[in-house]
Order: C-alpha cells, then sequence, then structure tokens
C-alpha cells in the first residue's frame, strides 16, 4: 500500500483545527504525514494539542486569513517549522452566511469571498511558488456540492465555492506538467458548524435526506480516503478534477 503511504511527508491544512478539515488533518497523520494547520482561530493551538495526544505530529498556527499580509508570513512560518518543505497544501478553511439574495449585506459578500476564495488563491500562490522550486507537490482544495447547485440563501458561499471549482482547473492547467496536481473535493451535506443552521431545521433534514442516496449526512470522517488519495503518489496521473464525496447527492 505504498501509493497511499505519506511517510516523511509535509502537509499545510487550513482551517484544520475543526470540522473537514480536522477530518483531513487526521487521515493525513494516520497515512504518516507531518503536519501543520492554519485557522484564525486560537482554538488552533488546542486543536493541535489533542491530535499530539492521539500520537500525530500536528503543530498549529494562528493566521487572519482575511489579511493578505498576515496569510504569507504564517505561511512561511508554517513551512518553516516543517523543515522547510512543503508536499501537501490543503485550502480547507471556509465561512459561511446565509441570507436572501435581495438583502445579502456587502461586507458578508466581500467576506465571504475573501476567505473562501482570495485567501485560497493566496496560500495557492505561495504553496505554487514553493513546489515549481522543487518539481513536484500536491495542492487539494475544498469546493462543494454548490459548485453545481445554486442552493438557497448562500449566493456568496456558492459564488466562491463555484470559483474554487474554476480555478483547480486553471491552476491544473499551468503547473500539472511542472510536477503539481492541482484537485478538489466537493464535500456534500457534512455535519460541521457551517450547517448547523440547516441541521436545526428538521425540514430541511428531511428534504436534504431524501436527496443522498447514502441514506445520511457525512461525517468529517468520510473525507479522509478521498483526502489521502488526492495527497498520495496514487493520484499522480489525477489532474484538475473535482472529486464529490457526497453520498451520491449529485448523482440524484
Amino acid at each position: 500500500m505504498d501509493l497511499f503511504s505519506l511517510k516523511g511527508k509535509t502537509a499545510l491544512v487550513t482551517g484544520g483545527n475543526k470540522g473537514i478539515g480536522r477530518g483531513i488533518t487526521e487521515g493525513l497523520c494516520m497515512a504518516g504525514a507531518r503536519v501543520a494547520i492554519m485557522a484564525s482561530s486560537d482554538s488552533v493551538f488546542s486543536a493541535a494539542e489533542e491530535m499530539r495526544a492521539k500520537g500525530y505530529d500536528v503543530t498549529g498556527y494562528q493566521c487572519n486569513l482575511a489579511n493578505s499580509d498576515d496569510i504569507e508570513g504564517v505561511f512561511n512560518k508554517a513551512v518553516a517549522g516543517l523543515g522547510g518543505k512543503l508536499d501537501i497544501l490543503f485550502n480547507n478553511a471556509g465561512v459561511q452566511h446565509r441570507s436572501k439574495a435581495e438583502d445579502f449585506p456587502l461586507e458578508k459578500w466581500d467576506y465571504v469571498i475573501n476567505i473562501n476564495l482570495r485567501s485560497l488563491f493566496i496560500m495557492s500562490q505561495l504553496a505554487g511558488r514553493h513546489m515549481l522550486a522543487n518539481g513536484s507537490g500536491k495542492i487539494i482544495n475544498i469546493s462543494s456540492v454548490l459548485s453545481l447547485s445554486g442552493g438557497l440563501n448562500v449566493a456568496a458561499y456558492t459564488a466562491s465555492k463555484g470559483a474554487v471549482a474554476q480555478l483547480t482547473k486553471t491552476l491544473s492547467n499551468e503547473w500539472s506538467a511542472k510536477g503539481i496536481n492541482v484537485n478538489a473535493i466537493a464535500p456534500g451535506y457534512t455535519d460541521t458548524d457551517l450547517t448547523s443552521t440547516l441541521k436545526s431545521d428538521e425540514n430541511q433534514i428531511k428534504v436534504i435526506g431524501m436527496r443522498i442516496p447514502k441514506g445520511r449526512w457525512a461525517d468529517p470522517s468520510d473525507m479522509m480516503g478521498a483526502a489521502i488519495f488526492l495527497a498520495s503518489k496514487a493520484s499522480d496521473y489525477v489532474n484538475g478534477t473535482v472529486l464529490f464525496v457526497d453520498g451520491g447527492f449529485t448523482g440524484r
């Protein structure tokens, strides 16, 4: 199973302190990677400590992902902490705001786009420069099933995740021949803080549940397998792909 081994590899995961990002982080660690996690909240430190208690090699770095200067400084610090080598980048950090389109506050639009898309591009650019110099690397972005469907009352989130899917393809077009694989995971409805509002509405749970052939919402741990695959040698000829991990939702 060496194809899926990440022993000796280093990874950086944004938003790795909770939800899907934490599930991905633990999956990478299980496969043998050394991981740095970045998040805006200071909970990134306690999350890293909890994972180290499980025997995982994880270090936390707090970063204001809405500030491009802060991103570059913390990125450089994290890569230095990984020994100056970065093999894998997971752009996972994301935020949400729910509002009817006609009432959607522009400051909330900017906030969602800045975190979900702008910071992702900055991180990809920084990692891309590092990986291009080394001639290899894996960049995996987190998109969403809403990159195919519009959703309701989530205009900024849907716009950002659709853009992430397309940016993934663009970066793959530019960097694949230079040794960097750029792909994305598009999770389905997952039990995280971002979906807490939906999960508090029993009608929404029922309606969405009826659309999922698997018969349940995803758990963050359901993303581990796809994360390990796209980060490992097993996916060396997978480029510009958006892998839907949604329990069959988009095929319904």
